[in-house]
């Protein structure tokens, strides 16, 4: 797709780049208002679960995050533009009972407009002298005017007030009906005594989100085995971004809640900065990734409230760094955006196999929340500050593994490679690829994850997962609900006369099957000093069912063409290792590309397993739409007649990503590594030998 003018080539270093970037990702929109400006419909024939007309309120609602911040008052050299001035235009219109094409109907239970309501809540909060209809503005004779206007005014009131009384979902939505509740009071004059009851009962619940002694970290939902989500909700999507906004809007309303909000952002920022790789770049993991560079948003929000964070994150040139590189790191993607300068529903290219049933062609735009920035005064001593670079990257190959207790994740970054081994989240209800964005053992900034298109193998894309049938490879199940996940620690030897450390590993149980009698317990452990581009993973299938099993393991999806001519890459012979090949072998698969190197090797399992590379289907992978995936198979089987069999799977991970990274690293240094393997002894306690030591 064409880059888009303003912000593809946009450098992102001052608080007009923002704006720039934030007028040229709305002008494509203007072409799709109707007539009076209250909805928008980029033109794609693409559905929802929920109605058209809620579709198009998400075209116009979600502009303001930007819109919001241009017509505050941090900005009123833009007041006068005629494309903004048409949006306080819209919500007047859109809240209008009757008028046809701009009305935007009557609130009903767990209703799409309930979650546009924030925005348009942050938009009265922000920007309230031209959000909020006045009669000092406008034609006719002051009365007429006046008369006009109080109309105006109760119909925002009363469609705002829509959302009180209903039934709303025990998630992030909740945050939703409480800032639409303080737009009301703030902004729209509703006495507060007449709100407070129903915002009390939501912070009520709220506050059981907060995972006690977990870093600020909020779930989801309540976090039960019923369902387990800390995903980019937590952060910047909604839940703290949203309290950030309550900090910024409602500290004189209740000064001691503000007050926690800070402190949890600040506990919760030294955990989120290892989400985003020196570069950037952040690492893709569970839904709604269609809203892309909204991942950033958090470090937006925070400059925006004005929120100090501890050291190392004590500078706004760090907070300016994380925001504006993660920014750089989307304009760098062409493939974002439709013909018409339209954002595209996918990720770094249109995909529709990524995006869930809610997402609208004006769902993306949630990604505007990530410019909020832009709402303070460029004199703002954010933008005044020179820009720092990540703070936890004092050179190119210092390794930072960090275990991330409240998602159960441990983030690693290897100084060549950049991602997160997790265990234990999972959406409750039918989410698309649910397995794929929450229960897969690895997600990376550079190679991403990949999604089902159909129920094959290569329809699967089974990359970084363990793959499991149990009649003849039919039909295939991968994790989807752990059980019992929890970290623990393993023994690392450095041999006779070394040291030994314990390393803290993720380790969960899993059911492929409700009705079979099969466990697999997963263990995960993340690189090393003495391995720095390897994970290791240990299954042990407990199976008391009997019938033979086929396993199909991989490692990360990677770019697999020659990047001259786009053809497939060739086979290579581990002697003699090119820059562009795959290797298949007996227990070992490698493929090296223009994007890095991506491998994986048996490193002791009871059953012999054959390395194959296999393709998956096109678009399937999040980063690129051709990928090769390096995968392990083996059967397991037993001619034991007590039906209660053990196999263990031992493999190990090896990956090396190009950009950002594998600067000037010959291919001799690659095999090098290669054949560097991770020792594992499932003997427990303490050994003489090298390696890792795991209890069985």
């Amino acid at each position: 797709m064409p880059p888009l003018s303003g912000f593809s080539d946009n450098p992102f270093l001052t608080h007009a780049d923002l704006i720039t970037a934030s007028k040229s990702l709305l002008r494509p929109l203007h072409a799709y208002k109707s007539p009076q400006g209250a909805r928008i419909k980029v033109p794609i024939e693409t559905g929802t679960h929920f109605d058209e007309t809620a579709a198009q309120l998400e075209g116009f609602a979600r502009s303001l995050w930007a819109v919001g911040c241009l017509l505050s008052p941090a900005n009123r050299d833009h007041h006068s533009d005629p494309e903004l001035l048409t949006f306080p235009k819209g919500l007047v219109a859109g809240t209008t009972p009757g008028l046809e094409e701009e009305y935007w109907g009557d609130v009903q239970d767990t209703d799409q407009r309930m979650v546009e309501m924030e925005i348009l809540s942050f938009a009265l909060l922000a920007a309230p002298e031209k959000f909020w209809p006045s009669w000092e503005e406008g034609e006719g004779t002051d009365e007429v005017r006046r008369v006009e206007v109080e109309s105006q005014r109760r119909n925002i009131v009363r469609w705002l007030q829509g959302i009180n009384g209903k039934g709303i979902p025990t998630t992030n939505w909740l945050w939703f009906r409480v800032l639409t509740n303080l737009a009301l009071v703030k902004t729209c004059g509703v006495p507060y005594e007449d709100l407070k009851e129903s915002i009390q009962a939501d912070f009520e619940v709220l506050d059981k989100f907060e995972m006690k002694g977990m870093n600020g970290w909020n779930s989801d939902g309540i976090w039960s085995d019923d369902g387990r989500q800390a995903d980019y909700y937590s952060g910047s999507f909604a839940i703290q971004y949203s309290q950030l906004l309550f900090v910024r809007f409602a500290s004189d309303i209740d000064p001691e809640r503000a007050e926690k909000y800070r402190k949890r952002a600040g506990m919760f920022a030294l955990d989120f900065i290892r989400y985003f790789d020196k570069n950037g770049a952040s690492i893709p993991f569970g839904r709604s990734l269609t809203y892309r560079f909204a991942m950033g948003a958090f470090w937006s929000i925070v400059a925006f409230a004005e929120v100090p964070l501890p050291a190392p994150l004590d500078k706004y040139g760090v907070i300016k760094g994380l925001l504006l590189r993660h920014l750089r790191q989307w304009a760098a993607q062409p493939g974002i955006f439709n013909g018409d300068g339209t954002l595209s529903i996918g990720y770094h290219y249109p995909n529709s196999y990524m995006c869930e049933d809610y997402n609208s062609p004006q769902s993306v735009y949630w990604c505007l929340k990530t410019l909020i920035a832009m709402g303070l005064p460029a004199s703002h001593s954010f933008w005044a500050a020179e820009e720092l670079p990540h703070p936890l990257h004092t050179d190119d190959l210092n390794l930072q593994v960090a275990p991330i207790k409240a998602p159960l994740q441990i983030t690693c970054d290897t100084g060549n490679h950049h991602f997160l081994l997790s265990s234990g989240q999972f959406c409750p209800w039918p989410l698309k690829a649910t397995e794929a964005k929450y229960g897969k053992f690895a997600y990376s900034s550079s190679f991403g994850f990949s999604v089902p298109t159909g129920t094959l193998i290569q329809q699967l894309a089974p990359d970084s997962t363990l793959a499991l049938s149990n009649d003849e490879g039919e039909t295939w199940r991968m994790r989807w609900k752990s059980i019992d996940p929890r970290f623990e620690a393993v023994s690392l030897s450095a041999g006779n006369a070394g040291s030994k450390e314990n390393i803290e590993v993720l380790k969960s149980s899993w059911k492929p099957w409700k009705f079979e009698d099969i466990v697999v317990e997963t263990t995960l452990i993340p690189p090393t000093k003495r391995w720095p581009d390897w994970h290791v993973r240990i299954h042990k299938i407990v199976s008391k069912a009997g019938k033979p099993i086929k396993a199909m393991e991989g490692g990360f999806a990677i770019f697999g063409r020659q990047k001259a001519n786009g053809l497939n890459v060739r086979d290579m012979d581990i002697e003699q290792l090119s820059a562009e090949g795959k290797l298949e072998t007996k227990g070992a698969a490698l493929v090296t590309s223009s994007a890095g190197v991506s491998g994986i090797k048996d490193l002791g399992s009871t059953k012999i397993s054959h390395g194959f590379v296999l393709k998956p289907d096109s678009n399937t992978n999040l980063i690129c739409q051709r990928t090769l995936i390096p995968m392990l198979k083996s059967n397991l089987d037993s001619d034991k007649s007590d039906k209660n069999v053990i196999y263990i799977l031992i493999t190990g991970i090896f990956a090396v990503a190009a950009k950002g990274y594998m600067v000037n690293m010959s291919m001799d240094e690659i095999k090098k590594k290669w054949e560097d393997i991770p020792v594992v002894s499932l003997t427990g306690g303490d050994s003489q030998v090298e390696g890792f030591h795991v209890s069985p």
